[in-house]
């Protein structure tokens, strides 16, 4: 009887590993390469990169690349006059085809942090189908680099932390985890910690 596949490609199939996978993120500086941030494995080889405003020159857009430099998911913040009105900010992330359509993968709900504390983040996968069985939640508190983003049924699927050995030291900011579950698509995780990034003022922030 063949295994069950447990795989949850969002973005791409390939990103979906059969085993946890523990990746590290390290902060780009703002005045040397335009913010952002770079995300290696264990061997010190570069997975994905993420472009913030300071490098696209347009605030509320994001890209995450693969580690040759290939565009994975172009990532806007929904604006104007809709965006004024809604206590909810909401990021779209788009795959991009050859011909350089785009397809909406995923939207998140940005908290009003003035008006909903500690509230979980939601992030919806695209297109909606008539169950929920998709989406997903971040709990805990990115800003501290101590998150998780969850399944609709509670199980963690990624995990944001810092190693002991820097967690007292200024550099934990710039530098920190991420562990992914097996089967979770990695550039979709990349995609949503992109966000995060943006919404705590981190380094792809102008």
């Amino acid at each position: 009887m063949a295994a069950k596949d447990n795989t949850m490609p969002i973005v791409s199939k390939m990103f979906c590993s059969s085993s946890q996978v523990v990746l590290t993120v390290r902060r780009r500086p703002h005045v040397v390469y335009g913010g952002g941030f770079v995300v290696t494995d264990c061997s010190q080889n570069v997975v994905f990169r993420v472009d913030g405003c300071g490098i696209l020159g347009k605030k509320g857009e994001l890209i995450l690349r693969d580690g040759d430099g290939d565009d994975l998911l172009l990532i806007r913040r929904k604006g104007g006059i809709v965006e004024a009105l809604s206590i909810n900010r909401q990021w779209k992330g788009y795959t991009l085809d050859y011909d350089g359509s785009q397809k909406l993968v995923f939207s998140l709900k940005e908290p009003n942090l003035c008006i909903v504390k500690n509230n979980p983040i939601r992030i919806s996968i695209e297109p909606k189908g008539c169950s929920k069985n998709s989406d997903f939640e971040i709990k805990g508190h990115f800003s501290d680099k101590a998150c998780s983003i969850l399944d609709y049924k509670g199980n963690i699927v990624a995990q944001v932390g810092v190693k002991r050995e820097v967690e007292d030291n200024m550099a934990s900011k710039d530098l920190y985890h991420v562990i992914v579950k097996p089967g979770i698509d990695q550039a979709f995780v990349f995609g949503v910690i992109a966000v995060l990034d943006y919404i705590y003022d981190g380094s792809t922030r102008c």
